[in-house]
This record gives structure tokens, C-alpha cells and sequence, in this order.
């Protein structure tokens, strides 16, 4: 395999990789047909970090890839110099693959004097001489909107219901949302499952205490049923982990967790590994570390989607096809 992709017109395509989830970067190069681009990036002693390019990017259309996991400000910092890098060595055009979008859940600003961390993000990015975006399941459409140029939404929903699809019996599933506000995602889980009922959690944040909400009850009609609670990502585990107790509180038979980014922060693992699921299912967006993974975790590969999206984006072709128009 080679480290550029050849296109039309004498284009090639490039694909970087910062430190923060190789593993990925390397599924999707290979799934893509190519080698990463050699590249130098380490620490100094003071924190700072060093990146280098061992081949030139001239020309080039550059896909910058870097999972925003932990410790996440380091690997943000890493993803931009890339693209300064990048940039500067005169590639033609400089894509930001990120997975995991960092900061996205600060989208807007729920008390006074807060910042919106998701739109500062596109900023520096377009800063870095970013020219397009591409992201899987952003916690919120609009951060699309913030970024001055192509974002690319991609969606991981088909990925995981064909798997789930597989674990239920489609004639009895309810599809459940950890909250009212992801109602319209459970309605779009629910058509690709069989059109089954919805039901959601009521649960009450308290906004100046983060990571933590209170599950009161399931909404809807739970019992009996082989339940699919679905949301975007999964930090601490603490909300989801309740919500399994609320529905099997209420007589569902079984329940299935199903998130698109496994976060997993401390305690997750034993939150999810207790809550009483049969089955967390995740995508490696993110790296999963040994120490958390546990008996019912099942991780799913994105890799094949975002090499799928970046042919798309390199070949001028419909990112939006992906998803039968959904998007």
C-alpha cells in the first residue's frame, strides 16, 4: 500500500493520524487502501508538543484524523498543529477528521457568563487553516452551523441498529430516550427496528452540577417489552445507568444500551457492567481502554464509515448518500 491515494486530475489523498486512537486511524486506512503518513509528534518536558510530517503534503488533500478522548485539551492541541502543519507545507486542502467532536456538549449557553466552548472550537480550527469539518453524531445538528465552511455530519445510527436489529425480537422492542429531548432520535431507532412504540425517561438536571441528573420515571409502556435505550454518548454512565434501573423498575423484560461515543469517564465501566443491561453497544469513535471494558460491552468498528465519507469527500461525491438521504 502506498501513503497517497491517487484521484482524478493528479490529486492525491493523504491521510495523518495524530497519537490519541492510532487503532482507528490505521482501520481506516487500511479499509481505504492505504498507509498513514509517517509523521513525528512527542512531548517536551514542559508539555509542549512537536509534530512533523515525514512526507511532503504538496498538492495534496489532507485528512487529519484525532480522536478528542482523553486528556482531551492535549489532543485537540495536537490535531491543530497538524493542521498548521499541513497548512504550511502547502497541502491543497486540509480536512478535520474528528471522530468525537471535543467541547461539543457546550453548544449553547445555559446560564450568563458562560462560554459556547463548541463554536470557539470551530474557530480554532478555522484558525489552523481548516477548510472542512467531519464528525460522527454531533450532540447537537447546529454545532454544524459554526464552522465557516463544509461540515460533514455523519451518522452511525445504520451501524448500530443492523447490530441491533440482530440481538431483539423486532415484534416486541420499545425504543427508549434517556430524556424527552432525544425523542425524535428513538423515532428514527424505532422506524429502522420496525416501527415499535417509543417511551422516554423524565429525569431533572441540575445545570451547575455536571454529570449528574436524576432518572424519576419511564414515560410510555415499557413492560413486558425488550427495551433499546438509545443516546449519543456515554461519559460517566451515571444518567444512562439509571435509566436502565427506571425501565426494568417498570417491568421492561430486557434492556439494551446502544450510544454512538463510549466516554466512559470514571466509574462507567461498573456503573454499566451493574445497571442491569443485557448489552452496551458502543462505537471505537473513541479508544476503549482494557480497564474499561467489561463482560456486556460490545464495540462496534466506525472505520468503515469514515473511510467511506472521506472517499466521498475526495472523489466529490454525496457524503449524504451514505445514510439513504438522512443526514
Amino acid at each position: 500500500m502506498t501513503t497517497m491515494l491517487p484521484g482524478t486530475s493528479e490529486r492525491s489523498l493523504v491521510l495523518v493520524s495524530g497519537r490519541a486512537h492510532l487503532e482507528l486511524a490505521q482501520d481506516v486506512a487500511q479499509e481505504l487502501g492505504i498507509e498513514l503518513l509517517p509523521t513525528s509528534a512527542y512531548d517536551f518536558a514542559n508539555g509542549e508538543i512537536y509534530v512533523r510530517f515525514g512526507e511532503s503534503v504538496r498538492g495534496a488533500d489532507v485528512f487529519v484524523l484525532q480522536s478528542h478522548t482523553s486528556p482531551i485539551n492535549q489532543w485537540i492541541m495536537e490535531q491543530l498543529l497538524m493542521v498548521d502543519a499541513a497548512k504550511r507545507a502547502s497541502a491543497k486542502t486540509v480536512t478535520v477528521v474528528q471522530p468525537f467532536y471535543g467541547y461539543g456538549r457546550q453548544d449553547k449557553k445555559h446560564r450568563g457568563r458562560e462560554p459556547i466552548s463548541a463554536r470557539l472550537m470551530s474557530d480554532l480550527f478555522t484558525t489552523a487553516g481548516a477548510d472542512r469539518l467531519m464528525s460522527v453524531d454531533l450532540h447537537a445538528a447546529q454545532t454544524q452551523g459554526f464552522f465557516d465552511g463544509p461540515v460533514d455530519h455523519l451518522w452511525a445510527m445504520p451501524i448500530l441498529t443492523d447490530y441491533v436489529r440482530t440481538r431483539v425480537d423486532t415484534n416486541n422492542v420499545t425504543v427508549v430516550s434517556p430524556d424527552a429531548g432525544r425523542i425524535r432520535v428513538a423515532e428514527q431507532w424505532a422506524a429502522r427496528l420496525g416501527g415499535g412504540p417509543l417511551a422516554f425517561v423524565h429525569k431533572t438536571r441540575d445545570v451547575t452540577r455536571p454529570n449528574q441528573s436524576v432518572a424519576n420515571r419511564v414515560v410510555g409502556d415499557v413492560e413486558g417489552r425488550d427495551c433499546v435505550l438509545v443516546d449519543d454518548l456515554i461519559d460517566t454512565g451515571g444518567t444512562i445507568s439509571e435509566a436502565v434501573k427506571v425501565c426494568k423498575a417498570a417491568g421492561a423484560n430486557s434492556v439494551i444500551v446502544a450510544a454512538t461515543h463510549g466516554v466512559l469517564s470514571d466509574p462507567a465501566a461498573q456503573r454499566l457492567s451493574e445497571c442491569g443491561a443485557s448489552e452496551v453497544v458502543i462505537t471505537d469513535t473513541l479508544p476503549i481502554a482494557p480497564e474499561k471494558r467489561f463482560s456486556q460491552l460490545t464495540v462496534l468498528s466506525i472505520a468503515p464509515l469514515i473511510a467511506r465519507a472521506i472517499r466521498e469527500v475526495f472523489d466529490d461525491g454525496s457524503v449524504t448518500s451514505l445514510f439513504d438521504g438522512n443526514s
